[in-house]
């Protein structure tokens, strides 16, 4: 089986003191210090490409990985908030073996529900908590047979 690593972005500074627009809003100093622990766990993995969210802060939740590796940071669209559910469903049946996506609260979620539906086993509690990282498991002919969560970090 190969694995998929799908990532809810890090601590961000808070949506209502925030007076930009919202893709624009960073990590706060909480966040990067969550970046830095996800980074060292998934560096591990051997990652093989990264993609986020337009998202700011998404996009910076996986630089420290980016740097740890020696790679960069791909936007996909198709993970941005309030994006449809589908063509996530999409991007994880297509995305390389290793590949690490940063998404938002809203997405994760949904995908788990829709995969949970199709009949992939969750074998963890779920935790929606930002900087949580779930393992997708898929099996030969793409299919995601087992996901599990891992806690964010303790920070």
């Amino acid at each position: 089986m190969t694995q998929l690593y799908l990532v809810r972005h890090a601590k961000a500074g808070e949506r209502r003191l925030w007076t930009g627009d919202d893709v624009d809003r960073p990590l706060s100093k909480k966040g990067w210090k969550q970046a830095e622990h996800v980074a060292k766990r998934l560096a591990k993995l051997e990652p093989t490409v990264l993609l986020s969210s337009p998202y700011v802060r998404c996009i910076q939740t996986l630089e420290p990985l980016a740097e740890r590796i020696g790679g960069t940071v791909e936007i996909d669209q198709r993970l941005a908030e309030d994006e449809l559910v589908q063509p996530v469903l999409d991007l994880l049946a297509d995305a390389p073996d290793g590949a690490v996506m940063s998404s938002h609260g809203d997405i994760i979620p949904a995908v788990i529900h829709r995969l949970r539906k199709s009949g992939t086993k969750v074998l963890t509690p779920v935790d929606w908590r930002k900087a949580s990282v779930w393992v997708l498991k898929r099996d030969k002919r793409g299919k995601i047979v087992y996901a599990t969560v891992r806690p964010p970090p303790p920070i």
